[in-house]
């Protein structure tokens, strides 16, 4: 089930859906972060959401910014973002779609 403002966006565009959900070759270090050789944006967004859920990384006193343990740095690369930056520094290890 998509959330309301994706069904919008992806109504408008089909396009946003597929760049989202089609499987593509993972990076090493993505790889051993998510634990498959293949997966989509949507579910490697989800992998590292559900591991700063788990591993309580979010921080206490401003929940918008996510602090990275070693493995999530190594992803992220920096020890320290905000949650409105995750999708933008997860692409990054996904291949641009050809025009």
């Amino acid at each position: 089930m998509l959330p309301q403002g994706m069904k919008k966006a992806v109504a408008d565009n089909p396009k946003k859906l597929a760049n989202l959900i089609d499987l593509v070759n993972l990076p090493s270090t993505v790889r051993e972060f998510v634990g498959q050789s293949q997966t989509s944006r949507l579910g490697c967004f989800m992998r590292v959401w559900s591991y700063i859920k788990s591993n309580n990384l979010q921080d206490p006193n401003n929940k918008n910014m996510v602090n990275c343990d070693e493995k999530l740095k190594r992803i992220l690369g920096k020890p320290q973002v905000e949650l409105t930056d995750l999708p933008a520094l997860i692409s990054l290890h996904f291949p641009k779609e050809p025009k």
